[in-house]
């Protein structure tokens, strides 16, 4: 059995020169054909939902980096009640951990989806409720004034 041996010509060259060609175009415009510009949406907030199942709803600003920041950011935590094996979902704020976090960095490898949270939907309404502030209590009613009893003078400067 014999090999057959190539001769060295014009033809190896050219494809050793477009193989180098290649992979320049790909080096230098990869990185630029890669990264995605930063989202806009029309909405003021946001649903993200991560790999893991989590959702966060919040204001998503650098959506094209590696690393987008979220901000006055919500959560949804389902609640069971007790014996009655009732779910309930209740929409919290972030923030009021112990750390007091007051954004997120969410790492955009784990993103798999956002959303526009329209105006007009629920969970609009709940995060007005939630961002509203909090209802002045009425004016404490002032103490009774004493009431001197029979034989006693009023009390000084009244």
């Amino acid at each position: 059995m014999q090999l057959r041996r190539k001769a060295k010509g014009k033809g190896n060259r050219r494809s050793g020169t477009a193989v180098v060609l290649g992979i320049l175009a790909v080096l230098m415009l990869g990185p630029g054909c890669t990264r995605e510009a930063d989202l806009k949406f029309e909405s003021t907030y946001q649903a993200v939902v991560l790999d893991n199942g989590q959702v966060f709803i919040g204001k998503l600003e650098q959506s094209g980096s590696a690393y987008p920041l979220l901000r006055d950011v919500f959560y949804i935590q389902r609640l069971t009640e007790g014996d009655k094996k009732e779910v309930k979902n209740v929409l919290l704020k972030r923030g009021n951990e112990w750390h007091r976090p007051d954004y997120m960095r969410l790492n955009a490898r784990h993103i798999v989806m956002i959303e526009p949270v329209a105006p007009e939907s629920r969970m609009a309404l709940l995060i007005q409720e939630a961002n509203a502030p909090p209802a002045a209590a009425p004016p404490a009613a002032p103490p009774p004034a004493a009431i001197p009893k029979e034989g006693q003078k009023p009390p000084a400067g009244k």
